[in-house]
């Protein structure tokens, strides 16, 4: 593992987590009892087979 060398600056440190984003998540169709929901694509597959709530359900 990378170890530093020397001790990064308090404004360096920050500015580095300042360009952190995260990213809305793909959503894809699913259809269950003949209506449309948009749920994450990683979790569309639990939703089909009824594991998790649905949105708006």
């Amino acid at each position: 593992m990378a170890v530093p060398k020397r001790k990064m600056s308090r404004s360096n440190t920050r500015h580095r987590r300042a360009q952190w984003k995260a990213s809305t998540p793909d959503l894809a169709p699913v259809y269950v009892g003949g209506v449309e929901y948009q749920v994450p694509r990683r979790l569309a597959r639990a939703c089909e087979r009824g594991l998790l709530p649905l949105p708006g359900k």
